[in-house]
């Protein structure tokens, strides 16, 4: 029998279609492109985020999936169906999605029970009222079922937002910067509670933040958008230690640009030694890259010969993120146990350990 000709008897895989598909969309607002041939698809019961800072147009992104924008090119599909196009909206009310606001958008005047059940339409009063309580056990506010928004807690309030919005039993849930208006502390709890509460119901899910700490703490995958496209979309590990262009190296995680050059053997040669780059550069020895150091790079040991000046300290509890400025006046940033407690300008040993050396061509190359 001849190899090309064989057919293996295991079943292939069953290929799975994604819940959503968002296909080469575009929007303007008058002549100011705000989204500009955005792909991406995400698989039912995955949680992703769209991460980018203000004017990226994440938000005008999310508006568009819910149906609240129209696309000038592009198209949207859901579960199989087409929902937009240019010249073709399926209505807000008729795509199974379920949107969670910045401003919680509850209805004072009606009680948590009424705020959450308000979706429940056409559906019996026994049924409604059994689902209500469902919800409300899932987001932790049993018993708050009498109460208004206005005796809640900024954080009940959005616990009310999200029960109101998974109620319905949505295909998609999008979230428009739901943590913005918490402090600190309870963002990140609140964060994580969201998250298992929409696994355990296997819910899809697209968040929509500028903060990187709460897309690292929710969502599967990440997309970093930046002036209307997405940057590189993966997992924020990926993101964290492998940026694919110079934008997401430097708003995702802290680090510096250290410039160097190309050596002859494909290394770069910098201040803090040589290092080999994850991915090859195609560039001529000599030519000028900058290396991205992150502070988990740089290791705190006394015993090392290379030496570097503290010139800013920030206590952050278990470690303390240092400033250091090498002897050829490149500086560099050093995560270190808090009870390693230096003064400023007391000389450190520091060794470089990077398992993943990122670098760009520097900006005369670019």
């Amino acid at each position: 029998m001849r190899a090309d000709s064989f057919t293996s008897s295991r079943p292939s895989a069953p290929v799975v279609a994604p819940l959503l598909e968002v296909d080469n969309i575009r929007h303007a607002f008058g002549r100011h492109v705000v989204v500009n041939g955005l792909s991406f698809r995400l698989a039912r019961g995955s949680i992703a985020c769209l991460l980018g800072p203000s004017g990226c147009g994440k938000t005008t992104v999310l508006r568009a999936i819910a149906g609240f924008e129209p696309l000038m090119a592009g198209r949207i599909v859901l579960d199989g169906t087409l929902v937009s196009s240019p010249g073709r909206a399926v209505p807000p009310e008729q795509r199974r999605i379920g949107m969670v606001f910045q401003d919680y958008a509850l209805f004072p005047h009606l009680s948590v029970a009424d705020n959450v059940a308000f979706g429940l339409r056409g559906v019996g009063r026994a049924e409604r009222a059994a689902r209500v309580a469902e919800v409300l056990e899932l987001v932790g506010l049993s018993g708050a079922d009498g109460k208004y928004p206005h005796e809640l807690s900024g954080g009940q309030q959005q616990r009310v937002a999200l029960a109101r919005a998974l109620a319905p039993r949505p295909e998609l849930l999008l979230l428009d910067e739901p943590f913005s208006n918490l402090d600190v502390d309870l963002r990140e709890r609140l964060s994580l509670e969201v998250r298992d509460i929409l696994k355990a119901q296997g819910t899809t899910a697209i968040l929509v933040t500028h903060d990187q700490y709460e897309a690292f703490a929710m969502a599967d995958e990440i997309g970093v958008m930046h002036d209307g496209v997405i940057e590189q979309w993966a997992g924020a590990h990926a993101l964290y230690h492998r940026p694919a262009t110079r934008f997401v190296a430097d708003f995702v995680g802290q680090g510096v640009l250290m410039p160097g050059r190309m050596q002859a053997n494909g290394e770069i040669g910098l201040e803090l030694g040589k290092l080999r780059p994850l991915a090859p550069l195609d560039l001529p020895e000599g030519a000028p890259v900058d290396v991205l150091i992150r502070p988990d790079d740089i290791v705190h040991d006394d015993a090392s010969p290379l030496r570097a000046d503290v010139v800013h300290k920030a206590f952050r509890g278990a470690e303390i993120l240092y400033t250091l400025r090498l002897a050829g006046g490149g500086k560099v940033l050093a995560l270190v146990p808090s009870h390693h407690d230096h003064v400023i300008g007391q000389p450190i040993g520091i060794r470089v350990e990077i398992e993943d050396v990122v670098a760009f061509p520097a900006a005369a190359q670019r």
